[in-house]
């Protein structure tokens, strides 16, 4: 017969769950998105890895519950990440993290990491490349020896509060936000999409100086970046015609090109991204 685990040992694992818990994701929790990246991986759950517990989230817990021969109350407690397995074994910051590591802390791992600005492709649980660069990035944001292994001091810079936009900006054009900065299906989107028609203006948010203009890899298409002071840099991407040149400086409103479909994107629209030194911020809280 196995042995329980003692009381304490589930208190001190609990405690370490909240200690490494950034406060500034609100609602969200790291480790309900984990659990929300093992049930994508059986099929159970078809919503975005957001961290929040709704009616998508609860329904796909009940039926692993079901299928674990658990208590079907839909609520992901220690019972329900044990049948997990391996994967459920680690919660965040109760273990050093390195490439190669898996499981339901190195999901989490991921997801503080893109709400910090430094998201790492998909959500899935893995210490792959994409996650171990996006770690170094971070560690090197937060002042700390890039050395790709998450541990103690790098469990506490993610505990500091998100990063925000020191500078006021203006929209670069009007239109609807199509889509927000946060969780995407199994990605995280870095950025604002501002639906216009194809050949709309697109203006710089902020007085600044060109350091990119012409096309970028990686999804962005047309592409120019500006730099802004108190390290913010502004990223307006999917552009059909670029106006500007790298090293012209620009007020702000100025022309910089116009609405596109260039890179990755389905139909005409602006992705707009602000960075502070080069961690990726929610852009609205800066716009009027």
């Amino acid at each position: 017969m196995r042995a329980c685990r003692p009381r304490s040992a589930v208190l001190l694992l609990a405690l370490v769950a909240l200690a490494v818990a950034p406060p500034a994701l609100g609602s969200r929790d790291a480790g309900l998105a984990a659990l929300q990246v093992a049930l994508k991986s059986r099929g159970l759950y078809r919503g975005s890895i957001d961290g929040l517990k709704g009616p998508l989230t609860t329904k796909a817990i009940k039926r692993f519950q079901r299928r674990a021969g658990l208590v079907v109350d839909g609520v992901p407690g220690t019972k329900t990440r044990r049948a997990l397995g391996p994967y459920g074994q680690h919660v965040l910051g109760s273990r050093p993290l390195k490439r190669g590591a898996a499981g339901w802390d190195v999901a989490a791992l991921q997801f503080v990491l893109a709400w910090h600005g430094f998201p790492s492709s998909t959500f899935d649980g893995g210490l792959g490349q994409h996650t171990l660069r996006a770690l170094k990035r971070f560690q090197r944001w937060a002042g700390l020896t890039p050395d790709g292994v998450a541990g103690p001091s790098t469990y506490a810079a993610l505990r500091s509060p998100l990063a925000t936009c020191p500078i006021a900006l203006a929209w670069p054009l009007v239109g609807p936000v199509s889509d927000v900065f946060g969780p995407r299906a199994n990605r995280f989107h870095a950025g604002l999409d501002i639906a216009a028609p194809r050949g709309t203006s697109v203006q710089s948010a902020a007085p600044g100086r060109v350091v990119f203009a012409g096309f970028s890899f990686g999804g962005w298409g047309n592409l120019v970046i500006v730099n802004h002071s108190d390290g913010v840099a502004t990223m307006y991407a999917h552009l059909d015609t670029i106006a500007v040149g790298r090293q012209q400086v620009v007020p702000g409103g100025f022309h910089l090109g116009a609405v596109g479909a260039t890179g990755d994107a389905t139909g005409p629209h602006l992705h707009f991204e602000v960075r502070v030194r080069g961690a990726a911020v929610d852009p609205l809280p800066a716009l009027p």
